[in-house]
């Protein structure tokens, strides 16, 4: 069971988990089969925003984790979609106290707040941690397709 998932159990309409060991061309594959799953559950509305956000966590685990192993979550709630990557490493990402704006890197997790609704980590006991985003869907306005 996936500790970061457990108290929202009730309210999960779809789910798709795997365990991956990460390179440099992965975020792809991972960008496809979030779409897939956001197309079947009618949220493609917010398939371009969870897909960068997926890309960019996908890549800091693929910077900064031994092994660059991980557990990739993707669940359906009734308000949208919550995507994990959990991994083994105890080390939480931290957004930078100030951005260098010729630096090749340090602003995946700006990205990722800028295009979500929420997103945070969860710290395990056993010291790994779990890197997660929520992105809605606006019901009413055309919204979910």
């Amino acid at each position: 069971m996936n500790h970061a998932t457990h108290p929202y159990e009730a309210q999960v309409g779809g789910r798709y988990g795997m365990n991956i060991t990460v390179g440099d061309h992965s975020a792809r594959h991972l960008r496809r089969i979030l779409r897939w799953y956001l197309v079947n559950w009618s949220m493609t509305a917010v398939a371009d925003a969870a897909e960068l956000a997926l890309t960019e966590l996908t890549a800091n685990v693929v910077r900064h984790v031994p092994g660059r192993h991980c557990h990739v979550l993707i669940l359906a709630r009734p308000s949208g979609v919550r995507v994990e990557l959990t991994d083994d490493c105890a080390k939480l990402p931290q957004a930078p106290a100030r951005i260098d704006e010729l630096a090749e890197s340090g602003r995946g997790l700006m990205i990722v707040a800028a295009v979500t609704d929420r997103w945070g980590v969860l710290p395990h006991t056993w010291g790994g941690k779990t890197v997660w985003f929520e992105c809605d869907v606006r019901r009413g306005g055309g919204g979910g397709g």
